[in-house]
Formats: C-alpha cells, sequence, structure tokens
C-alpha cells in the first residue's frame, strides 16, 4: 500500500502547530500570572531581547552603575550554560540570578515565576529578564513584562527588523547598541529606524554606547520614568 507522504508531512505539520499554539497558551496564562503579581506589587518588568553578543549585559552593568543608588533592581539572566553574565551583574552591585536553559533558545514564563523565588523581590522597583540571545523564539514568549526592548548592535547590519519582524513587532524600545562602531561600520542608523518603524510605528528608538556612555543615561531615564509612571498608576 502507496503511503501518502504529503499528506502524512501536512498532518505532522498540523499537529506541530497544534502543540505550539497549546504551549503558547499555558505560557500565556502564567505570564498573565506574573504581570498580575508584579502589578500588586509595583514592580515594573522589563524584558530584554537580542541576538547572542548584541550587549544586553554590558548594558545592563553600565545601568545598575548608575541606577542601583536610586532604584532597587533585580535581574534575571537567561543563557544556555554558566552563570557569567549573572556574575558580571553581581560585580556592579546588583541582584542577579542565573536561569541555565540546558539547551532552550529561550525564557518562558514558567522559568521566571522559579526565578523569581531565588531573588528578595521585597521592596523592588525593577525587575529586568535579559532572555536568551535569539531573535526568532523569545519574540513569541510573552514573560509578564510591562516592556519588551529588543537592541540590534552595529556589528549585525541595519537589515534585521525585516528579517526578524515579529521581534519589533512584538517589543516597545528599539536599543541600536555599540554606536561608538558607527563610524567604521557599513551600519545606517536611519535605514534600521526606517524599517523598524515599518513593522512598528509605535516603537521608542535609542542609541547607546555601553563602551563611552553615549545614550546611556537616557536609557536610564527612561526605565526611571516608566518606574514612575507604573507607581502612579498603582496610586491612582
Amino acid at each position: 500500500m502507496a503511503v501518502d507522504k504529503s499528506a502524512k508531512a501536512a498532518r505532522g505539520t498540523v499537529q506541530c502547530e497544534n502543540t505550539t499554539l497549546h504551549l503558547l497558551k499555558a505560557n500565556d496564562f502564567v505570564a498573565d500570572s506574573i504581570r498580575k503579581e508584579m502589578s500588586e506589587k509595583n514592580i515594573l518588568v522589563i524584558n530584554m531581547v537580542s541576538s547572542a553578543g548584541s550587549g544586553k549585559t554590558t548594558l545592563l552593568q553600565e545601568t545598575g552603575r548608575r541606577l542601583k543608588d536610586e532604584l532597587n533592581i533585580k535581574i534575571l539572566v537567561g543563557d544556555v550554560e554558566t552563570e557569567r553574565d549573572a556574575d558580571r551583574l553581581r560585580d556592579v552591585g546588583i541582584d542577579a540570578l542565573q536561569i541555565a536553559t540546558g539547551g532552550i533558545c529561550h525564557l518562558e514564563a514558567q522559568m521566571i515565576v522559579q526565578g523569581m523565588e531565588g531573588l528578595d523581590l521585597e521592596g523592588t522597583d525593577v525587575l529586568i529578564i535579559e532572555n536568551v540571545g535569539n531573535m526568532v523564539c523569545p519574540a513569541s514568549y510573552d514573560l509578564g513584562e510591562d516592556y519588551r526592548v529588543s537592541l540590534i548592535a552595529t556589528t549585525e547590519g541595519d537589515d534585521k527588523p525585516k528579517k526578524y519582524p515579529k521581534m519589533f513587532l512584538t517589543s516597545d524600545v528599539m536599543v541600536i547598541s555599540k554606536a561608538d562602531l558607527l563610524p567604521h561600520l557599513p551600519f545606517s542608523v536611519e535605514a534600521v529606524t526606517n524599517d523598524a518603524l515599518e513593522i512598528n510605528h509605535q516603537l521608542k528608538v535609542i542609541e547607546v554606547s555601553s563602551l563611552n556612555g553615549d545614550g546611556v543615561d537616557a536609557w536610564s531615564q527612561w526605565i526611571k520614568d516608566k518606574v514612575a509612571e507604573k507607581k502612579e498608576v498603582l496610586v491612582g
């Protein structure tokens, strides 16, 4: 008896899609519970996403140096292995906990729940989640954040928004990192900004250089403003 391989493949695709939808629905349920809990505790939650090597940890180190005396900051760091990034953040005085995914290319809401159990969130102003470096999978997983921030480094090329549209469509801020290298690279801030805004016209764009400090104060001020806004909403 001949096997209709195309029909079999189609059934497999549908089953895969159904499984994915089920997983995302379960993830969204947990994410909603995180969002509710963080709202009750008046904690701003930021989910930082990007490809590997975009400079998330270095930017968070500089952010910590500027804000640790003004805000109570906690950070959950996602990586496949090691605690190196969490160690770097603890070195600048930030309470950070590493989530080692063991091969999974993104963080999921249940991982955040478990990570939060390892942090003392009493009096916390902002919880920052540094997601696993990946431009695809993290875009589909809500982690209960108030804001999603996408980093794109000048070393990556300026064509990423159109290649990975969901990442920018689901983000609130696009941070262009490693701006100090602009004179040496064929990277157009105008082109990347135009592409990103075509996908998401409400996207806020911030240029930073963690090396020389350009733009880091503006980024830090954005965090302070959003913390204040969340507290105002709670009081109101």
